[in-house]
């Protein structure tokens, strides 16, 4: 059964712009996510459809955009005066001057996961293949390319032109009846001519009954059944269809070769797979020009055999017969000559359309293949240019390292060493987690020894668990090799008390038989000094300020004159 068709109004009531099927961007509905607002349209709220950006920062679908321009007189932003009236100034003017393709923006929109809203079709996919789907969406509505005025589902388009289309009606030459194309082939005619040509051909089928009545019939497809067409019946039926349903067949043919032309030419086909449709298409439309050459040849044949069996009978019949017969095959053949001129017609302009299409799909695949090289080229130049960046940022991360450090060190022999978060570092201390710390490299002189301090804030040795044990340590320096060994210079130590009253000091020789004060062989000699620098319960005692905001400041002196 047919689906039912729906009468398509003369005139749509809008005031918007109609150059193709979404003008005012796509419809939120079809996401499958809210899109985000950056995603809409400032004048049809839809998601944007070939994103402009204007001087003021809104985006707008082309289509809007250049409406907007078409058909107001002061093409103010309306966004900028929604969000602020009182401030719109030069920059909200819209021209297309001041507009650019928003590249970045249209390219997230392409990649939006979309579903077809169209009832009873389950598609999913990109926003970027959406229209495609749209243009072959076997559940759409759209309007009879016959222009009988009705909307029909276009999986039932072949249906509606062969039982349904007001302008696709055959005229009974006997009876003068308008029939559909289905109704035709079933259409009885009660004038006598006819009635005797149908015995004349009972007669034969009947013969050729009582030879195959074993044989069982098949029922087949019609010929033109890869393009939508859906009648299948015997030999005969598909025979008196593919003669009657030529404007049928043809306006599916062109249909057909329009949905090719349109997806060759969308710019998401890749080079290889826009010469592989090439070739499909191209071979389509030869198998399809060579169908209606030989339906042209057969109905050609049919007409003259007609006419000749008309043309021999009408010797036969009577003389009062005989002149209004005639003139009824003549105007019977005049009428199926300016059907074949119509078709040649048709047939001329589809293949100067396909001729057309293939210069356009040549030009676009050139096009195509410059673009391809400039889009590697230029991908080459960004990554050395990456890499060249990523080499200079090692570069500055070291200088920058080293600004620090030298800004950090001291080169007269007195350090100060602030050590922050001491409570969150005395509980590492307790549970072992990190024993000792070693403070930042200093000197006693310019180009003197390079020494640093280390400190347990647990104990170590005789102190440990009870006391703060700190060390003087020696290190292996740029220029020891002018250097007097062993290191005599004494070391003094001092816990500064933050509100200036009882500073903690202790100080020591060094032991020039020890060797940890003769010239480094590793990177460090082992540390000394005093192992029970000060009292634990001191430290934390509320009577001194040495720990103020989770803060002690250490201070190490070295005399040099000494």
């Amino acid at each position: 059964m047919a689906e039912k068709s729906t009468r398509v109004p003369q005139r749509w009531a809008s005031s918007f712009p109609v150059e193709n099927e979404f003008p005012f961007g796509y419809p939120t509905s079809v996401c499958d996510e809210a899109p985000g607002q950056k995603y809409l349209c400032c004048n049809c709220n839809n998601v944007l459809k070939r994103a402009q950006q204007s001087l003021c920062g809104h985006r707008y679908c082309s289509a809007c955009l250049a409406w907007i321009l078409r058909n107001t007189k002061s093409s103010i932003c309306q966004k900028c005066k929604e969000e602020d009236p009182k401030n719109v100034d030069e920059g909200s003017l819209l021209t297309e001057e001041r507009a650019f393709s928003d590249a970045a923006i249209n390219k997230e929109i392409s990649e939006l996961k979309v579903h077809c809203d169209t009832p009873g079709c389950s598609w999913n996919g990109l926003m970027k293949t959406y229209e495609d789907h749209q243009s072959l969406c076997e559940h759409a509505l759209i309007p009879c390319p016959t222009g009988c005025g009705l909307v029909v589902m276009r999986r039932k388009l072949a249906d509606h032109l062969d039982k349904e289309c007001a302008n696709n009606l055959m005229v009974c030459p006997k009876c003068k009846r308008k029939l559909s194309n289905y109704e035709y082939q079933k259409h009885v005619c009660e004038s006598s001519c006819f009635k005797e040509r149908k015995h004349l051909k009972a007669d034969a089928s009947s013969k050729e009954k009582n030879q195959t009545l074993a044989m069982p019939r098949s029922r087949e497809g019609c010929r033109f059944s890869e393009i939508g067409c859906s009648f299948r019946g015997s030999k005969e039926k598909i025979k008196d269809h593919e003669k009657f349903a030529t404007v049928t067949h043809l306006a599916m043919m062109l249909q057909f070769i329009k949905q090719c032309k349109t997806n060759l030419l969308l710019a998401g086909v890749t080079e290889n797979g826009l010469h592989d449709r090439l070739n499909s298409g191209s071979a389509k439309f030869s198998s399809l020009e060579k169908r209606f050459k030989s339906l042209k040849l057969r109905e050609a044949e049919e007409v003259t055999g007609s006419m000749e069996v008309d043309y021999s009978r009408s010797l036969s019949s009577s003389e009062e017969d005989s002149a209004p017969q005639r003139q009824a095959e003549q105007k019977r053949l005049s009428e199926l000559e300016e059907k074949l001129r119509v078709f040649e017609n048709i047939a001329a302009v589809l293949g100067r359309e396909v001729e057309a299409s293939s210069v356009a799909i040549a030009a676009f695949v050139r096009q195509n293949a410059v673009d391809q090289d400039m889009k590697r080229s230029l991908e080459q130049k960004i990554t050395d240019l990456q890499r060249s960046l990523a080499l200079k940022d090692v570069v500055l991360n070291g200088l920058h390292m080293r600004l620090l450090s030298f800004e950090q060190t001291s080169h007269d022999g007195i350090f100060l060493w602030k050590i922050p978060e001491i409570s969150r570092k005395c509980h590492d201390a307790i549970t072992s987690r990190v024993t000792s710390l070693y403070s930042p490299a200093f000197y006693t002189a310019r180009y003197g020894y390079k020494v640093c301090l280390r400190v347990y804030l647990n104990g170590d040795g005789p102190g440990k668990g009870t006391h703060v044990s700190l060390f003087f340590a020696i290190m292996k320096g740029e220029y020891d090799a002018l250097l007097p060994w062993p290191f005599k210079h004494k070391v003094t130590f001092m816990l500064l008390d933050q509100n200036n009253r009882e500073h903690v000091i202790d100080a020591f020789r060094p032991d020039l038989n020890s060797g940890s004060f003769l010239r480094p062989v590793g990177d460090m000699n082992v540390a000394s000094g005093c192992p029970m620098f000060l009292p634990l319960s001191k430290l934390q005692s509320p009577k001194h300020a040495y720990i103020k905001d989770d803060t002690i400041f250490l201070k190490c002196i070295i005399d040099t004159n000494s």
